[in-house]
């Protein structure tokens, strides 16, 4: 516990000492001054020789990305040397996920400081999102194990604070984008032939078969065999139907991965990590995906634990450009962590009971159904999503969508309050359109997390959504609940606009909407 307090009483001191502010050029301490977070800014600015020759904004913008970057990468490294200093399995599980948690964080932040990346300030602002997200994760770990006291503090570091920093200063304006075929114009045309054909097994490039009639027995032997070969472009494996119980990762060097199997409850992965059973929230997924571009279709990703052992992940993606076209989630409480950067789902199946759907992407749920299946005790929350700074561009979109009571639930639905949501983290968005709401939902629709936490900084909508539990006459009065009534409003959460879907969902062959 010492060590961060004396790095904290140094820092104080220097900010304090005579002189400070001289190494600072005026129009870099002025920009400074506008961000949420002015010291941390003003202190690492001073001891960079490259800002003393910022004239322009975006100059600045860059150096801060990259400071962002220097300082997560010195964290990396201090994180690395803890791993002996853990005293329990606990500690060790939350340590594990910060390690990988803090490597995807450099590699986010070093695409944006990349002077050769072709990128838009709204990537930009997706990947230092996902590099706060990360971080959040990392912290929200040991918290969910209940090990704050002593490895936690020896990761205090100023990164957060200095990506937050950045997102404030890059905040791009909403950019709509065109729809092609039903799918963001992000679903490059190759992809959306592999999505919307009707056998696009024969394209191939590995198959799994339980029964030995494929190249693999298991999925994890084709993922790990796509690893090892040279290439470019999509990479294709069919999982032929059967019930494959394993634990799948899919790492943030492997793009482009496309699972293809026979059917929603026809190919289905499954395993039973659980918070319960010893791992992270994080760690527990079945199926967890970072590689950028990953599209899945006709598969089942199912957690088997229980109702009874916690937070059990079917499907984690922190996946950027990523795809689930008519694919099954099946879990209770956290079924499905879309954890970080931009995801489209559409015509998919999800299944749970306390915040089933949850994480911090900016993802849109399209043309899909969510049952509320019979909980532990007596509430069920839909959602729970988890924005902690108001610059990122994240938040949870249910579009033309139905929320309805699964067989489980249906017998003693009137037992059981079901809501569309709860403030996971204090600027939760969320926002339902034109969506059947069945007449399990409250009135008061939203549920509070605890006490008023967030509630007048959340951002929840509802527009034209139909069905018995659809009415805002008794929904809550909170100051960051908000009825929708203006198009232009609830334009700007729909597929085109929230996450640009124009630009990168046609390459997917995924039918999408752009607009309402």
């Amino acid at each position: 516990m010492a060590l961060p307090l004396i790095l904290t009483l140094v820092f104080i001191s220097f900010l304090l000492s005579p002189g400070y502010s001289d190494h600072i050029p005026p129009n870099v301490k002025l920009w400074c001054s506008q961000t949420p977070y002015p010291q941390p800014c003003d202190f690492y600015m001073s001891h960079n020789p490259r800002s003393s020759g910022l004239k322009r904004h975006s100059d600045f913008n860059r150096l801060s990305m990259q400071i962002a970057l220097d300082r997560a990468l010195r964290a990396e490294n201090n994180n690395m040397m803890l791993g002996p200093k853990c005293r329990n399995h606990q500690e060790k599980a939350a340590w594990v996920d910060c390690l990988e948690l803090y490597e995807n964080t450099i590699i986010r932040l070093n695409r944006t400081v990349n002077p050769s990346a072709s990128c838009t300030d709204v990537d930009f602002q997706t990947w230092l999102s996902t590099a706060l997200t990360n971080l959040e994760t990392c912290r929200n770990g040991f918290m969910e194990l209940g090990v704050t006291d002593y490895v936690l503090p020896l990761m205090s570091n100023n990164v957060s604070k200095l990506i937050s920093n950045s997102l404030a200063i890059n905040k791009p304006p909403p950019s709509p984008q065109a729809y092609t075929e039903g799918f963001p114009s992000w679903v490059k045309p190759g992809d959306r032939k592999l999505l919307q054909t009707s056998s696009p097994t024969s394209q191939a490039n590995l198959v799994v078969a339980q029964d030995g009639s494929g190249n693999f027995k298991t999925v994890n032997e084709a993922i790990s065999a796509a690893s090892k070969q040279k290439r470019s472009g999509r990479f294709v494996i069919y999982v032929k139907a059967g019930t494959y119980k394993e634990n799948l990762q899919i790492g943030n060097k492997l793009n482009n991965i496309m699972l293809i199997g026979d059917g929603i409850g026809k190919t289905v992965i499954t395993g039973s990590k659980s918070v319960g059973g010893g791992s992270t929230t994080f760690n527990s997924a079945t199926v967890a995906v970072l590689g950028d571009g990953f599209i899945a279709r006709d598969i089942t990703f199912r957690n088997s634990a229980g109702p009874a052992n916690g937070q059990a992940v079917a499907l984690r993606s922190g996946s950027d450009l990523s795809v689930f076209y008519r694919c099954g989630f099946e879990g209770y409480q956290d079924t499905l962590y879309v954890h970080s950067n931009r995801q489209f789902y559409r015509e998919c199946d999800i299944y749970g009971t306390v915040d089933f759907i949850f994480g911090n992407a900016a993802v849109v749920f399209q043309n899909c159904n969510m049952f509320a299946r019979k909980p532990k005790n007596s509430i069920v929350t839909v959602t729970a999503q988890g924005r902690s700074d108001p610059n990122q561009n994240t938040g949870i979109v249910i579009h033309n969508s139905r929320i309805t009571a699964a067989s489980d639930l249906k017998p003693v639905q009137s037992s059981v309050k079901t809501y569309l949501g709860r403030p996971w983290r204090q600027y939760s968005r969320t926002v339902v359109l034109k969506t059947f709401l069945d007449s399990l939902i409250q009135p008061a629709g939203w549920l509070p997390w605890s006490g008023s936490f967030a509630l007048s900084t959340l951002y929840y909508g509802e527009y034209q959504n139909t069905g018995p539990g659809s009415s805002t006459a008794n929904r809550v009065k909170w100051g960051g609940y908000h009825v929708i009534t203006s198009v232009t409003e609830a334009s700007k959460f729909t597929v085109g606009s929230f996450i640009v879907g124009g630009a990168w969902l046609p390459a997917t062959n995924v039918p999408f909407t752009s607009g309402l």
